[in-house]
């Protein structure tokens, strides 16, 4: 079945176009809310098209820019090609785009690092002005007009009910088989009116599983069979196996302690290389009938859903190594009662994080001794992606976990700083840190137990003792003995990265 075959709506399919007569549509200074979550579900025709018609208006000298929002990273057919045609003006909420990072720390791109629980609701209030253009990608049209979603889901739902004009990819990639997997709730509100969101288990359905779409509003479909972009991750390597060791030993004192049982509960797990490590240890454990509550469907959860372990998995988006995703392809009629894709609004959503009482693991770029984390900015100033969701879940969690290893760059940086270079996780939403050194379990913890215990447990031994020697000076001489600092040296060792390439002396 073609593309064109999947607009089973007469009116849309009269609306279809290229991608080149589709991006005429947007304008210069539009700002245009595409789908797309780490690589999945985002448009492939229409952005290079773009990106290609601004580009030729900066050889005519028009200075033609649009302001960009989606659910989270995309993929180069989307950031990439229009970070490289300087089309974008401003960016929310989450980009991890090698062009467009650099572009945004030379200052050339103006980006806005959020958490992604508070978009919808933010662009529902208004805060950030009209939504031109929503350009969404779909797996296919129902005769009514409603949407089949893709391999994300994100904040398509906001962009198609918010934006003034719809561009729709139909995707014959995507496999039809996926109607019914995703769950779109439409009983959010504002305020005064919001009401509880009824979910009470992490494999709850509580919307339906299509796009409502008021079929005048689409102004444009294109027809396309462009596959995702899934990158692979790396192979697991004996750093990040000894951190997930340390975490599974901790999850497993959690129950003989009474405090979990083995069945634990719902699992949340950020995306990268030793989240994923942190997942597979999980398959070697007494652990079992698990569930996930995440944003983010890796490999690892892939890969506990065959064993059994994990029973379902509810999240936003795929984020799949090529094999993975050829693997879902080929088992779709498995995954598609196991699996559960849901606007990020709700897999994000820091009530029901809360109530159903998740316990996330997150990476950080560093740690502090007192357990501040710094998820998002490289020597306080230059962005890595963003926080995405791990704010979401490391506030509201049953037990927040950050995890990485305890040195970088070959050791030149020490995850375990005396302060950290900026805080996006306060100490006070950070309850157990994990390098390949150990765990520091900080729960009841006051400040200066907090930094003996980090200092101890985590810290690299080619670092160790500068920590201790920092915090026995500052507990001598800090202005205040709560949480004792020295401000004349608690950067220094950035500084001297920044000076020398290294924090070492």
């Amino acid at each position: 079945m073609t593309s064109s075959d999947r607009i089973k709506n007469a009116f849309l399919r009269s609306k279809i176009m290229t991608a080149e007569d589709a991006a005429s549509l947007i304008q210069s200074g539009n700002t245009v809310g595409m789908s797309g979550f780490t690589g999945s579900g985002y448009p492939k025709a229409l952005p290079p098209a773009l990106a290609e018609r601004i580009e030729t208006a900066h050889d005519a000298g028009e200075n033609f820019k649009i302001n960009l929002w989606t659910g989270a990273s995309t993929g180069p057919e989307l950031d990439g090609a229009l970070s490289k045609s300087d089309a974008i003006e401003y960016r929310l909420p989450y980009n991890s785009d090698p062009v467009g990072r650099e572009k945004i720390n030379r200052g050339e791109i103006d980006y806005l690092d959020m958490h992604l629980s508070h978009v919808a609701p933010m662009v529902w209030e208004g805060f950030f002005g009209k939504l031109d253009v929503a350009v969404i990608e779909v797996t296919g049209v129902n005769e009514d007009g409603s949407l089949i979603p893709a391999t994300s889901v994100g904040n398509n739902k906001t962009w198609i009910d918010c934006a003034e004009k719809v561009i729709l990819e139909v995707n014959s990639w995507h496999d039809e088989r996926m109607l019914g997997m995703h769950d779109i709730y439409y009983g959010t509100a504002l305020p005064p009116n919001r009401v509880p969101i009824p979910m009470v288990s992490a494999d709850a359905r509580i919307g339906q599983p299509t796009f409502r779409c008021d079929p005048h509003k689409v102004a444009g479909v294109i027809v396309t069979d462009l596959p995702d972009r899934n990158a692979p991750f790396s192979p697991i390597d004996d750093t990040s196996r000894t951190i997930a060791a340390h975490l599974m030993e901790f999850l497993q004192h959690e129950v003989k302690m009474g405090r979990l049982t083995n069945r634990l509960l719902p699992l949340q797990s950020g995306v990268g290389n030793v989240a994923n490590a942190v997942l597979d240890g999980l398959k070697d454990t007494p652990f079992h009938d698990l569930k996930a509550y995440t944003e983010v469907l890796q490999d690892g959860m892939m890969d506990l859903l065959d064993s059994g372990q994990l029973l379902t998995a509810s999240s936003t988006a795929f984020s799949l190594s090529p094999e993975a995703a050829v693997r879902f392809r080929e088992n779709l009629d498995f995954y598609r009662d196991k699996v559960i894709l849901r606007p990020t609004e709700i897999s994000n959503h820091p009530e029901v994080i809360r109530r159903l009482g998740c316990i996330s693991m997150n990476g950080m770029i560093e740690a502090d001794i007192y357990g501040n984390v710094n998820s998002s900015l490289v020597m306080g100033s230059r962005i890595m992606n963003g926080i995405g969701g791990s704010g979401d879940f490391a506030r509201n969690s049953f037990i927040s976990i950050f995890v990485s290893p305890s040195v970088a760059k070959g050791g030149k940086i020490s995850t375990i700083v005396p302060q950290a270079s900026h805080v996006d996780h306060i100490t006070q939403d950070v309850q157990v840190l994990v390098t390949e050194q150990g765990l520091a379990d900080l729960r009841g913890l006051s400040p200066k137990k907090r930094a003996q215990t980090i200092i101890k447990n985590c810290a690299h031994p080619d670092y160790r003792p500068m920590l201790e020697d920092y915090f026995e000076r500052a507990k001598r001489d800090a202005y205040g003995l709560q949480t004792p600092s020295l401000p004349s040296e608690a950067l220094s060792w950035h500084q001297r990265f920044i000076d020398t390439g290294t924090m070492r002396p």
